[in-house]
């Protein structure tokens, strides 16, 4: 079944109905593996927004409140600890902090249920470049121009491989059948990111970087926010259907829209926007390990031990007072115990999606009516327990991550890629799919609507294309939904003044997440959460030393 004929039925039909053309993907229903449907309660959702929870029952008094403990939340309570300020609470809505970067345990070890690498850091990500060195995968200065990283988180070759017309190849753009003509576009696109990558403006910025506060802001470079990466493509002259898929397949994969929605700038940013460097290993080399970043968010919540607040869902935010006297009050809702907090601080990080904000922000309507121009892009993982590793198919071997040709999902890593072990034995494919064949909101119906058994059925269908043997060696499948699981840098959204509402300094309450960059990376998370930190310290009248330069 082909990815638009299975959402077009899904669309037209109840969730009920919606199953059937789902389970017709797997050969019997008996055949699924057992496993667990996880992520956020739709429940809990539907419960704030029907509003009604109890008042407070308890107040309590902090400096500083950080809401939310995905990376942005974690690199603010990071950097707040380096600078030995640690009279904060950091409140998190699930029962562990992490967000997207969290892990899972499998049988044949830790898989990640998320993010799952980090390219190496560019010379403009300095914080995260502190954080590598902290932890001791960065070895020597952070800030030398080509550092040596621990061997162990450098991503083991095969990097990625994938599978089309029943072969596996080498990389990612399409070369088996691919002629000359379409070849000489690859070549041209490929030499035209590369002039994008080392393009500055009169300022010495570069024309892309990473964290993106750090990009060129000339207007011919800010034009490109205004038109779809397809419509670039076309408009420079590049038809290859090829490189139209690669392209449309990288922007799925980063941002969880397609290219026709994606904006040029966005697009380009994808390709141009690294330079980081390292001692005796390529460039486009990847951090990883079998728990995905989920290394990294332990890293980063190592000090905040003793001031988390797990289980803990926003629901009111509003500054009250003026001056010296002034404060932001904070009501929390904790469904294990089915009573609100009220928690009263001097700053506030806001450090949770942007989304939730017109339903629990008083006052500061410019911010609000400014989070309602955000899109989220809906996805799934699914983590495959395997009780051997799959026949292999002609042409490249095994790689970290398989991507599959014209496929609704975006391929799967392998959790023991990096164990290089010989000897056969259980894995873990990790299977990730946006869903971008539908508006974001019907995404999430689907999402949230239809039955792991449904998921399930589907993600063993697609990878039975590659791996007809797959239903016989899975043991288990476990599916995560993120229904809000990053922003979407659509047209004109980067660049188009929403943002801005975000990333200025305010006296008590400032923002830290991802959102505020318009997409979701790890660098970007970081950066938001360190930025928001320093400015709070700065408040506080704390002396430190910047990450950021």
């Amino acid at each position: 079944m082909k990815r638009r004929d299975f959402l077009t039925a899904a669309s037209a039909t109840a969730a009920a109905g919606a199953l059937a053309p789902l389970a017709a993907c797997a050969p019997v229903a008996a055949s699924l593996p057992p496993g667990a449907l996880l992520g956020a309660s739709p429940a809990l959702g539907h419960r704030l927004r029907a509003g009604g929870l109890p008042a407070p029952s308890q107040t309590l008094r902090v400096p500083v409140l950080i809401v939310g403990g995905g990376i942005g939340g974690l690199s603010a309570a990071w950097k707040l600890s380096r600078a030995g300020c640690d009279d904060y609470l950091l409140a998190e809505m699930e029962d562990a902090t992490g967000g997207n970067s969290r892990a899972g345990i499998s049988m044949a070890g830790a898989c990640p249920l998320g993010a799952h690498y980090l390219p190496l850091p560019t010379h403009e990500a300095t914080a995260t470049r502190e954080l590598l060195a902290e932890l001791g995968v960065l070895r020597g200065d952070p800030r030398a121009a080509r550092p040596a990283y621990d061997e162990r988180y450098l991503c083991a070759a095969p990097q990625e491989r994938l599978y089309r017309h029943g072969l596996w190849q080498e990389g990612l753009l399409p070369v088996r059948g691919v002629g000359a003509g379409e070849r000489g576009q690859y070549a041209r696109f490929l030499e035209r990111m590369a002039a994008f990558r080392q393009q500055r403006d009169r300022h010495g910025r570069r024309a892309f970087a990473v964290p993106m506060a750090h990009s060129s802001r000339d207007p011919a470079l800010l034009a490109l926010d205004r038109l779809s990466m397809r419509d670039w493509l076309r408009r420079e002259g590049f038809a290859s259907p090829n490189l139209h898929w690669y392209v449309d397949y990288t922007c799925r994969d980063d941002y969880g829209a397609g290219s026709e929605v994606v904006s040029a700038w966005a697009g380009i940013h994808y390709f141009a926007c690294r330079n980081g460097e390292a001692r005796d290993v390529a460039d486009d080399i990847v951090l990883t390990a079998p728990d995905g970043n989920a290394w990294l968010a332990r890293g980063l919540a190592a000090g905040v031990r003793g001031r988390t607040l797990t289980g803990a869902v926003a629901f009111r935010v509003e500054e009250t007072g003026r001056g010296r006297s002034g404060a932001v009050e904070v009501d929390l809702w904790l469904p294990a115990e089915q009573r609100s907090l009220r928690v009263v601080a001097g700053q506030l990080i806001w450090a949770a999606p942007v989304y939730p904000l017109p339903h629990v922000l008083a006052g500061h309507d410019a911010v609000k009516q400014a989070a309602r121009a955000w899109s989220h892009a809906p996805w799934l993982v699914a983590n495959v327990t395997l009780s051997a590793l799959p026949v292999e198919r002609p042409g490249a071997p095994l790689a970290w991550d398989n991507v599959l040709h014209d496929s609704p999902g975006l391929g799967y890593v392998v959790s023991t890629h990096q164990q290089l072990r010989q000897r056969p034995g259980p894995t873990v494919l990790t299977y990730y799919r946006a869903l971008t064949d539908v508006a974001p909101q019907r995404g999430r119906e689907l999402l949230l609507g239809l039955s792991r058994e449904a998921w399930a059925a589907a993600v063993l269908s697609d990878l039975a294309r590659p791996h007809p043997e797959i239903h016989e060696l899975a043991t288990r499948l476990d599916v995560v939904r993120y229904g809000h699981a990053m922003a979407r840098p659509t047209v004109g959204f980067v660049w188009g003044g929403a943002r801005e509402a975000f990333a200025v300094d305010r006296p008590r309450l400032r923002f830290a997440h991802a959102d505020v960059s318009g997409f979701s990376l790890f660098e970007e998370a970081q950066y938001r959460g360190v930025l928001a930190a320093e400015r709070t310290l700065q408040r506080l009248g704390i002396r430190f030393t910047t990450s950021l330069a």
